[in-house]
């Protein structure tokens, strides 16, 4: 009988033995992590690890220097090392996923983190924590949404509720969603959890995780990610969630979640945790089929309008006389709204830009109102939702 034979034979007991065992047949999910980098030891990533491999459903893999643990150990004695052995592990398939520290990305990939809120106890997602998904802040937002809803799906929520945060370029990238929506890709847009509610979600709503998945800029992601984990702590030991999640393009063929350095060892458990998920149910996979129904409902064509085009210069126009403005049209980008204001101007409606409590606004006569959201909408400064009777 040959090797090959008497190995295949041999991983055949094993996995009726692990079925027999855990109630669950098939190859059982195997995730790796890195263990050299982090601020407090290597010991503190072998204790999360060990932790996490308690659940029994997975199996974990350290990626280092030789140490004291029941885990199988692949040796890696440099950072550099032990990332190579990483992508070899998950590349030859001996590994599903893999959790690691400072790996850098290309750009146009970025991180879903996952953060327990403290309000109620809610995971919610971040999209993203670190990373660039494009260099143009509007596109990078849009894509980092639904960099979101694909990992969302990831982790076994199917319809996920969606959320931007209400920083700069929030209302660009609602609108860029909605037409998506409006073209036939499913999105869940979430409420927030204010009296006035709306998609776009003030910093009540990140305490409480109003929705599944919060959109935001990377650096802010980056910056929540580290006040959701260490705010108990001081800054410097990051205690709760489960780290700044896996790197996500619609092109990526590794699934590989990062953690700080600062990350403390119920952290590191949770982030093994987040991976052994998304490798069992094959993030990769999902993120590709997500990508064919967006490309059907015009995502290129989105992608297309986010390229900036110098203005033209604005011809002189007969400025319409003043009156009395009360009614509000919200949903303009604050980059947009004088812009927006002249347009209804140059169409003889008499416009004023202000600050609303939930962001920019336009204001018009109570008279002229639906005429100017015909016009802001003709000339893409808001997208209203189009509904099914």
């Amino acid at each position: 009988m040959s090797l090959d034979i008497k190995k295949m034979i041999g991983e055949s007991f094993l996995d009726i033995a692990n079925a027999m065992e855990t109630g669950t047949f098939g190859k059982k999910i195997c995730v790796g992590i890195t263990t050299i980098g982090s601020e407090h030891g290597i010991e503190n990533i072998v204790r999360g690890a060990e932790k996490a491999s308690l659940s029994g459903n997975f199996d974990v893999v350290l990626i280092g220097p030789k140490v004291e643990t029941t885990l199988k150990i692949v040796e890696a004695n440099t950072e550099e090392e032990a990332h190579e052995k990483m992508e070899e592990l998950i590349d030859s398939k001996e590994i599903n996923s893999a959790v690691t520290m400072h790996y850098s990305f290309p750009i146009g990939t970025s991180t879903i983190g996952r953060v327990v809120t403290p309000a109620f106890g809610n995971d919610m997602l971040l999209g993203t924590t670190t990373g660039t998904s494009a260099t143009n802040r509007t596109e990078a937002m849009f894509k980092n949404a639904l960099y979101g809803i694909a990992t969302a799906k990831a982790v076994g929520i199917t319809n996920p509720s969606l959320g931007i945060l209400n920083v700069d370029s929030s209302r660009a990238v609602e609108r860029s969603l909605r037409k998506l929506a409006n073209n036939g890709y499913t999105i869940n847009f979430g409420e927030s959890k204010r009296a006035d509610g709306g998609t776009i979600m003030r910093g009540n709503d990140l305490l409480m995780g109003s929705s599944d998945v919060m959109v935001t800029d990377s650096l802010t992601g980056n910056i929540l990610m580290k006040m959701f984990s260490s705010f108990s702590t001081g800054g410097s030991y990051e205690a709760t969630g489960y780290g700044y999640g896996p790197g996500v393009s619609f092109d990526m063929k590794r699934t590989i979640l990062i953690l700080s350095r600062a990350s403390g060892v119920p952290v590191v458990e949770g982030a093994i945790k987040y991976a052994a998920l998304l490798g069992k149910n094959d993030l990769a996979a999902i993120v590709s089929k997500e990508y064919e129904m967006i490309k059907k409902a015009g995502y290129e064509d989105i992608l297309a309008s986010f390229i900036e085009i110098p203005k033209k210069p604005i011809k002189e126009f007969i400025k319409p006389k003043k009156e009395v403005v009360t009614a509000q049209i919200s949903g303009i980008d604050i980059m947009d709204l004088d812009d927006a204001a002249l347009e209804l101007m140059r169409s003889g409606i008499y416009a004023e830009a202000g600050m609303g409590c939930t962001g920019p606004i336009i204001l018009v006569n109570d008279t002229k109102i639906e005429k100017a959201i015909v016009i802001l909408e003709e000339k893409e400064y808001i997208v209203v939702e189009k509904t099914n009777c």
